[in-house]
Parts: C-alpha cells; sequence; structure tokens
C-alpha cells in the first residue's frame, strides 16, 4: 500500500494592519482651533473697526460685511488727539523699559556673580514683591504721588511701571546670567577689563535674546497698564492708548461707538504686534535658551 501524503498549502502570513497616525491629523486641527480660539476676538475688532454703522447694527448679525468704511479712524484721529495718546504710551512705555533694564541688568548680574552680602534674603524678597499683586500698591502710591505733586506727570506712570518691573526682570536675566561660563569672564579679567566693562561689552551682548525676551513683556505692561493712568493722570492731552479708548464716547450718552473703540483697539495693539514680530527671532532664542538652562 502507497501511503498518500495530504500535502498543506503553506499559510500565508497576512501583512500587518497599518496603523493610523492620529497625531499627525489630531495635531495641525488641534493648533488650528487653538489659534482660532486666540484670534478670533481680535479678528472681529478688526473686522468692526471697517464696518459702517449700518452693519454693526444690524439684526441678525452681519459677520463677514460687504461693505467697508474707514470713517471709524478718521473720526478716532479728527475727533480726539489721537497721535498724542500714542506718543504718550509709546513714551512712557519706552522709558520705563530703558530703566529697568539699565538698574536690573547691573542687578541681576551682581546676584548671579558678585554674591552680596544676604543674597538669599535678596531673593526672596525680589520673589515676594514679583508675586505680590500690583493692585494693592495703588493706595500707597496715590499717597506718593499727591505727597509728590506728581500728578498728571510722565514720572507717576514711568517711576511705578519702572518699579513693578524691576523684581521680574531681575529674576529672569540673573538665570541667564548665571549659565554663563565662566571662564569667559575671568579671561576678560586677566586682560585688564573691570566688572562695568566687562558686563557692558562681554555679559550683555551674550546675552541679547534674554533683554530682547524681558524688555518685550515690561514694554508690555507699560502699554496695557490702565488703573494707575486712569487715576494719576486727568488732563487729555497726557492719557495713554487705553484710558483714551475706554472714554470714548458717542453723539449723545445713549450711543456707544462701537466702530471708533474697535478702530482705537486695533490702531492700539498693532504696535506690539509689529514689536513681537520684529523681535520674533530673538524672543524665540531666549525662551529657547532659558527652556534649556532652566
Amino acid at each position: 500500500m502507497t501511503a498518500i501524503r495530504e500535502t498543506i498549502p503553506p499559510r500565508t502570513s497576512k501583512p500587518p494592519k497599518k496603523a493610523i497616525p492620529w497625531k499627525k491629523f489630531l495635531l495641525p486641527i488641534a493648533i488650528a482651533l487653538v489659534v482660532l480660539f486666540s484670534l478670533a476676538p481680535a479678528f472681529w475688532q478688526l473686522l468692526t473697526s471697517f464696518k459702517v454703522n449700518e452693519d454693526i447694527a444690524a439684526i441678525p448679525t452681519v459677520y463677514v460685511p460687504t461693505r467697508y468704511t474707514l470713517a471709524h479712524y478718521i473720526e478716532l484721529f479728527v475727533r480726539r488727539p489721537f497721535w498724542r495718546y500714542i506718543f504718550n504710551s509709546a513714551f512712557v512705555s519706552v522709558t520705563s523699559t530703558a530703566l529697568s533694564l539699565a538698574i536690573g541688568a547691573p542687578a541681576a548680574y551682581a546676584l548671579a556673580r558678585l554674591r552680596p552680602w544676604g543674597e538669599r534674603f535678596i531673593l526672596a524678597g525680589v520673589l515676594i514683591v514679583t508675586l505680590f499683586p500690583g493692585i494693592l500698591l495703588f493706595i500707597g502710591l496715590l499717597e506718593i504721588i499727591q505727597a509728590l505733586r506728581w500728578g498728571n506727570n510722565y514720572l507717576a506712570l514711568i517711576i511705578p511701571y519702572t518699579a513693578i518691573n524691576l523684581p521680574l526682570t531681575i529674576l529672569v536675566l540673573r538665570s541667564f546670567f548665571q549659565q554663563l561660563p565662566k571662564d569667559l569672564e575671568d579671561s576678560a579679567r586677566v586682560d585688564g577689563y573691570n566688572t562695568f566693562q566687562l558686563l557692558w561689552q562681554i555679559v550683555l551682548p551674550m546675552t541679547l535674546p534674554a533683554l530682547v525676551t524681558t524688555g518685550i513683556l515690561t514694554f508690555i505692561f507699560a502699554w496695557n497698564e490702565f488703573i494707575f493712568t486712569l487715576t494719576f493722570m486727568t488732563r487729555e492731552e497726557l492719557k495713554t492708548i487705553p484710558v483714551a479708548a475706554a472714554q470714548l464716547g458717542g453723539a449723545s450718552v445713549y450711543e456707544i461707538p462701537y466702530g471708533p473703540i474697535a478702530a482705537a483697539t486695533v490702531v492700539g495693539t498693532l504696535p506690539l504686534v509689529l514689536l513681537v514680530l520684529f523681535f520674533q527671532r530673538r524672543i524665540v532664542q531666549g525662551l529657547t535658551a532659558g527652556a534649556v538652562k532652566g
């Protein structure tokens, strides 16, 4: 008898199923939603600033207007001295930012390298002041401004803004100064550099991204501050953009000028956007370096 062998066909292995790359789809969608959520109010104000009054008051709401006008911007600069408000905001913000960096950079370098007596207590005090809400200083500042007769004076804004921004400036710059290699500073001292020359010619150029990042943060705070300007500046020609935009009025007490308010919002925000875009590379370098070193 001959045995009949049963031939079993070889098993063919099924190709593995490819995993769906959810991250490639979900991550861009999530980023787009976050960007849309963040920019929607600004985009709405931009559209409102170009709408005619009929579209602004229309029911149902006109989301995408078909008629555009520059009347709100023209009214903004004709009825009110808005160029003066822009100058006031720019002058106060630039001056307080320059003072914060000029005072904060040497103080941060001294805390990072010179190790003064009571360093821990100084750092603890700076940190406590940073966490302290600025609005709680309002009553004390009001008494000081009245005593010094600084009402309707730029110093009433520049000095408080500088003092409030100094702790943050010192803490941020100190962390960057601590990460610099000390060998470079020792070599400079051997070459005859004193402490001031070392700070001005070597240390500060190396920490330029940190200076730009810190300066922009202090500038934004000074540019957007409202309550101090509202209280300390009562003369019309000394007000800044936030107060001037909040006090825009219509033809009567029953009218809310949505168009000019939106135009004032755009005008007040545009310099900050341009500033961030201009220094975008420095800001990214500063934030990246701070994250890596932290």
